[in-house]
């Protein structure tokens, strides 16, 4: 039977992956912090499931996960890298204990993750990697871009490493996603046009569809292709009036440091 492991599995995005892997027949490995909703979580699922509390802003943690991915035992044919939280302090905040966590969270154990997986993968012949990114990677909003930037990059270069192999890699970029991601972040969403929302099911779908062709870098939606093409076409000077546009409409507290933490993805 084929496993699936799932950071940030126990609501959004996450949860979506884990309940449309598990109708495909997958038994599934839930990773989050919270032991209640894990439980939750794996009450739901028709296949067998596994669960992991584990904090990946946590190295240990994050090592013990890496430790389960790669044991030879009990293979995993898919990686969902998707815990993470959003990220709405300024850059010019003296106290970056907010960039720390989002680092070893979303870049980090990303790394480590993805690098334990490509390695278990490879040695068996196949496998499948999922990094949920955003397209507020291709902007120019703050760290969270920046990360998200980090990831679809990390995502296509790992892809790179993997070429002559069987083993693929995905960055999957939403857009924005109707999740409980934006009121934990603090951000203000009553200016996004409707048109711009997708729903996390729909969303999850159609980004597996883009996992099993193989597809590197998965933007769902056409809307979002659109948006996105012209982000990488137009000239720099248009996307950060746009970027800093759109931040200063989401902004709850313009004027303070501020962060919220989940372990699960919405979106952008």
């Amino acid at each position: 039977m084929a496993t699936a492991l799932i950071t940030g599995g126990t609501s959004g995005i996450g949860a979506d992956f884990a309940r449309s892997l598990a109708a495909r027949g997958y038994d599934i490995v839930l990773v989050a912090r919270d032991a209640a909703r894990l439980a939750t979580m794996a009450a739901e699922l028709p296949t067998a499931v596994e669960i992991i509390s584990a904090d990946l802003g946590n190295r240990d943690d994050v090592a013990r996960v890496a430790a389960r991915i790669e044991d030879a035992e009990r293979p995993i044919d898919i990686l969902v890298n998707n815990a993470g939280f959003g990220v709405h302090t300024s850059l010019l905040a003296r106290d970056i204990t907010p960039f720390d966590r989002a680092f070893e969270v979303m870049v980090r154990s990303v790394i480590v993750l993805g690098g334990a997986a490509a390695r278990a993968m490879r040695a068996r012949g196949s496998g499948r990697i999922v990094n949920i990114s955003s397209t507020a990677g291709f902007i120019t909003m703050g760290a969270y871009s920046a990360i998200k930037g980090f990831v679809t990059s990390y995502s296509e270069g790992l892809s790179n490493e993997l070429r002559t192999t069987d083993v693929t890699v995905t960055a999957v970029c939403p857009g924005w996603v109707r999740t409980e991601f934006h009121e934990r972040a603090g951000i203000r969403t009553t200016s996004i046009p409707n048109f711009l929302w997708v729903d996390s099911s729909w969303l999850v779908e159609k980004s597996l569809r883009d996992v099993f062709r193989g597809k590197v870098v998965s933007i769902s939606s056409i809307r979002y292709r659109v948006l996105i093409w012209f982000a990488r076409h137009a000239p720099k000077s248009g996307v950060r009036w746009v970027s800093a546009a759109i931040s200063s409409g989401r902004s709850e507290e313009p004027d303070e440091a501020h962060s919220a933490s989940a372990s699960d993805k919405g979106k952008l």
